[in-house]
């Protein structure tokens, strides 16, 4: 049987020990894609959706929830971030939007989480904001498309 770093002898789950791992920079990009009707991408692009600016919301969302991963997420560290973005991109042939969240510290544990769970929230704010107008929505392609730093280096998709 493999044993598990985050299960102890006892079989009790516990948060990885990073107390022995080298500070160093952090960096990841995750992203998200929410599909929708052309009708319902040309409410949000034009500002005109009745419940406000859809892409601030889910930018301001996107970034929250990076800095609530550790509460969201069991056995996730707390960490403290140095940036947070999440950019929001209309794709008008696609219809869709694309969002790209990127986390940023120095520390000594990776932020895919943070930028994964960035993206996913913004998407899903998105899909709560327009559900009323377009219930064909669809959120895709939630990846992690980066990430650096940390003893294996640099990977990108």
């Amino acid at each position: 049987m493999t044993k598990l770093s985050h299960i102890n002898e006892k079989g009790d789950a516990q948060m990885v020990d990073v107390s022995d791992k080298a500070s160093t920079n952090r960096e990841a990009k995750a992203r998200a894609i929410v599909s929708m009707k052309a009708e319902t991408l040309e409410l949000i692009v034009s500002g005109s959706h009745k419940k406000g600016d859809v892409i601030a919301v889910a930018k301001i969302a996107g970034i929250q929830a990076a800095k609530k991963c550790s509460e969201l997420i069991p056995l996730c560290h707390p960490l403290m971030l140095s940036k947070v973005s999440v950019d929001i991109n209309p794709n008008k042939e696609k219809s869709c939007i694309e969002i790209q969240a990127t986390a940023k510290l120095k520390g000594t544990t990776g932020v895919e989480m943070e930028a994964l769970t960035a993206a996913s929230i913004a998407a899903l704010t998105i899909y709560d904001m327009c559900k009323a107008v377009d219930r064909f929505m669809h959120i895709d392609n939630v990846q992690l498309l980066e990430k650096k730093g940390g003893k294996s280096g640099h990977w990108k998709l």
